[in-house]
């Protein structure tokens, strides 16, 4: 503060009286002794100094969350190189039910949005499944679970081509196989959100799995072409085809009914509720914030919302998030993050998506100071 001050040649005096302070309490946070905790207080220093309220906290360098997700990055593309399989067959192999209680307890890390738990646990956990399914081909359920997690992962750190390379290996190992082609499938729509092509794909594995009779159908059938044709109504969202959204998810709200909430046939969460969430979802991305917040306060009164994932109800609140800024309600916005911030903090902390929600909303000087608090201790533009 000292350094900005006197690049704009004020003296101590005429910086505390533009602030409304003493001269003793400048030279007091000058020297180290007094420290600058309000965000109110940084951000008026800011505004005399002429400077971004980053710059007092020696923000250059590259904001906290963000090299730690480059990190977790780099530790799943070493792991996703090491092709344990080839590279030594005399290692040792964990029995198969052994390594499927690992993918399982990897599952529930994730689905927790326990992210840094499931990146320390992926280099063992990949290396253990290519080893089984090397020495065993029936154990490509593990590869496919393994690598869908893995895929999953990469697409909330918003490595979109780490996460492409992942779900290509679990469709590998789900040939021949219509229910695992149909699991890989649900996360190759999730990489391939923005690829219009990618929604043939998707409805392709949904009608191989789906049965003739819904009523007769089983619920993990129902749930698996469910959660694809979410999916391809999400694709068709992006981009723009609001009709075809909508009767995909109407389609998929029919199979939703026989299914029920509270279940995770296959890893999908698919039920009613998740089907509202996606509804939300894409009104978020025609730009209908109005929509998306009518759909939003209906779906979280819904007996189902406290049924699925940790991860997908902050997800589904950082996007509802989105919606209410699209309506210019930034006090709403950040009362929704702070809810996903409570439920899972490196939903919004560390997953770009949500630390980019988060610094619209801090950017708004309406924003409450809780907002503003955490933005400035992530390093995200604000002031």
């Amino acid at each position: 503060m000292a350094y900005l001050r006197v690049r704009r040649r004020l003296s101590q005096q005429s910086l505390a009286d533009r602030l409304g302070k003493s001269k003793s309490w400048v030279d007091k946070v000058e020297r180290g002794v007094r420290s600058l905790e309000r965000v109110s207080t940084i951000r008026d220093i800011a505004a005399v100094l002429r400077v971004d309220a980053a710059a007092l906290l020696g923000r250059d360098a590259q904001p906290t969350g963000a090299a730690e997700r480059d990190e977790d990055v780099a530790r799943i593309r070493e792991a996703l190189s090491a092709y344990e399989m080839v590279r030594d067959r005399s290692a040792p192999v964990l029995p198969v039910e052994r390594v499927a209680r690992h993918v399982g307890y990897a599952w529930t890390a994730y689905q927790h949005a326990r992210y840094p738990q499931v990146v320390e646990l992926l280099p063992d956990l990949l290396r253990d499944v290519q080893r089984n399914y090397a020495r065993d081909p029936t154990a490509g359920r593990l590869v496919v679970d393994a690598y869908r997690m893995t895929a999953a992962l990469l697409v909330k750190l918003d490595a979109t081509d780490l996460a492409w390379l992942a779900v290509d290996r679990a469709m590998a190992a789900a040939t021949g196989d219509r229910a695992l082609m149909a699991c890989a499938s649900v996360q190759l729509g999730q990489v391939l959100r923005s690829s219009a092509r990618a929604r043939s794909v998707l409805l392709a594995a949904a009608y191989q799995i789906a049965p003739s009779d819904l009523d007769a159908g089983s619920p993990q059938e129902l749930s698996l072409c469910g959660a694809l044709l979410v999916q391809a109504g999400l694709v068709a969202a992006r981009c723009g085809d609001e009709r075809t959204t909508g009767d995909l998810l109407d389609e998929a709200a029919e199979m939703a009914a026989r299914v029920g909430d509270g279940h995770d046939h296959h890893r999908t969460a698919f039920g009613p509720t998740s089907v509202e969430l996606a509804r939300c979802a894409a009104a978020v991305e025609w730009g209908d914030g109005s929509a998306a917040i009518a759909r939003h306060q209906q779906a979280i009164r819904r007996d189902g919302w406290r049924l699925l994932p940790v991860e997908h109800r902050a997800a589904h609140l950082v996007d509802a998030a989105r919606a209410y800024l699209q309506t210019g309600d930034p006090g709403s916005a950040a009362r929704v993050l702070l809810d996903a911030e409570i439920l899972a903090p490196y939903e919004v902390r560390r997953r770009p998506a949500g630390r980019d929600v988060l610094a619209q909303v801090a950017r708004d000087p309406k924003a409450p100071a809780m907002i503003g608090e955490l933005a400035l201790g992530l390093g995200l533009v604000c002031g």
